[in-house]
């Protein structure tokens, strides 16, 4: 079947007549700079290039679906967060949003530390170079191997977040002839205004200790009586996905009052305070993020205010952007396979990938934009919803989006701000193999992470 001749789904016309979508953009092959990674732009034909290489010519060379990550960008935002917030404060990017030995790198190169919450990913950041001492190690249940691996590598600061975790690291660090420097993760009961199965710091959950009922402040009682213990600060997450900056205001509000009770009690003023990540990106031209600066000043602002009202200095603060850095700089490379136009509803675009490798619209109910990227089209807008190849019918890339009517079968679409937990929670499901992941700068292109072959699949079956 042509192109021209192929049958489509619902139009604008149609679909806006019923009252529930947004309106396609104006022209579909202008794409929102919001959503994509800073070197992406189109070329003469149309087609999507990054970092100067288009994407038919990436497709040839590394197959679909593929990450393509902006290098280019992502060293951009880490200057720009490290500039931000100055020699003054700590930027710690959260590994967990995607990790490789060349990400650490270049994370070493911009000047970052590194936040890591497994034995895995502090194994990657050593291997790939990264100073202990720029290495934070979180976790709400860390095995006694990881904390010894921890502790002996010399981590800059191991993050507490239970009692019994306060009394194991103390022991382990005690046992090797250390004294480990540790953060109490406090829950300060600010309920983000995000999906309910990322929203940390509200009482009814698995991290951190309580502010409410004397628990963070009896952790610290018993955190400071610890020989082989340093207790530098108070670490706070209130969630993931945030623009409303409110939040971060009361949960600093609660504790620098945690510090100042600390000071009461005690006599010591903590010289740090860690306020988590989890600032938004876009992901649609809905979402509106906050830069960098406006953050680092926002934050700044909140807890110098706050400790001067409590008769305090102001401590070191301390962020974690893991999404902010590396979630807008790389996109999810698909070629289409069957299109199944349902009369009156929307049209199915299925794709050679899906929720092996972006788990996220299933999991979170999470929203993405979509574009053809291997030409332009004058053809109308048609509702779609993009699809992935595994035998679940929740298997949705994108739930809702706007596509030419004339897409055919071995078209490329790309869904960008795929950077941050897509490949770092990519699985086998119905034994997918695991896209790989390329970074592109400059004209050229190199593997990161490979795609996993059959033989990885069998190596690990061993019957």
């Amino acid at each position: 079947m042509s192109r021209s001749a192929h049958p489509a789904g619902p139009r604008h016309a149609d679909v806006m007549a019923e009252g529930h979508y947004t309106a396609p953009a104006d022209d579909l092959n202008v794409l929102d700079e919001k959503v994509w990674s800073r070197t992406v732009t189109r070329d003469e034909h149309g087609a999507l290039t990054v970092g100067g290489i288009e994407v038919a010519r990436l497709a040839e060379e590394f197959g679909t679906p593929a990450y393509f990550l902006d290098e280019a960008d992502f060293r951009a935002r880490c200057r720009a967060w490290a500039d931000a917030f100055g020699p003054g404060a700590d930027v710690f990017y959260a590994g967990k949003a995607f990790l490789s030995r060349a990400v650490v790198r270049w994370l070493k190169e911009e000047g970052l530390n590194l936040d890591v919450c497994s034995g895995g990913e502090l194994t990657t950041a050593l291997d790939a170079g990264m100073p202990a001492e720029r290495i934070a190690f979180h976790g709400n249940n860390k095995t006694v191997e990881e904390i010894e691996r921890a502790v002996a590598a010399g981590v800059g600061r191991i993050v507490l977040d239970s009692f019994q975790e306060i009394v194991r690291v103390a022991h382990i660090a005690q046992r090797l002839g250390k004294r480990q420097r540790v953060q109490i993760r406090v829950t300060v009961g600010v309920e983000a205004h995000t999906h309910e199965f990322i929203a940390t710091a509200h009482e009814d959950q698995k991290f951190g200790i309580a502010l409410a009922g004397g628990q963070a402040a009896e952790a610290v009682r018993r955190a400071l009586t610890l020989d082989g213990l340093e207790l530098i600060g108070i670490h706070s997450h209130i969630g993931s996905q945030i623009f409303d900056m409110a939040g971060f205001e009361v949960s600093a509000r609660r504790v620098v009052q945690l510090l100042a009770e600390v000071r009461d009690e005690h006599g010591v003023e903590l010289p740090e305070i860690d306020l988590g990540g989890g600032l938004g990106i876009a992901y649609t031209s809905e979402d509106d993020p906050r830069e960098p600066g406006e953050i680092a000043k926002s934050l700044g602002d909140i807890v110098t205010r706050e400790c001067e009202a409590a008769g305090l200095a102001t401590p070191r603060i301390s962020v974690e952007p893991g999404r902010a850095i590396v979630g807008p700089t790389a996109f999810t490379l698909y070629e289409v396979g069957t299109i199944k136009p349902l009369e009156g509803l929307r049209t199915y675009v299925s794709v050679d990938g899906g929720m092996s490798d972006n788990i996220r619209t299933a999991l979170y109910d999470a929203e993405y934009s979509v574009a053809l990227v291997s030409r332009t089209s004058d053809a109308e807008p048609m509702l779609v919803r993009v699809v992935g190849k595994h035998c679940e019918s929740g298997d949705i890339v994108v739930k809702d989006a706007f596509l030419p009517s004339d897409l055919a079968p071995g078209d490329l679409i790309a869904v960008p701000a795929t950077g941050a937990y897509c490949r770092s929670m990519a699985s086998n499901y119905n034994h997918a193999l695991r896209p790989p992941v390329v970074a592109v700068r400059d004209g050229a292109a190199r593997v990161i992470v490979r795609r996993e072959t059959e033989e990885d699949l069998l190596r690990l079956d061993v019957g």
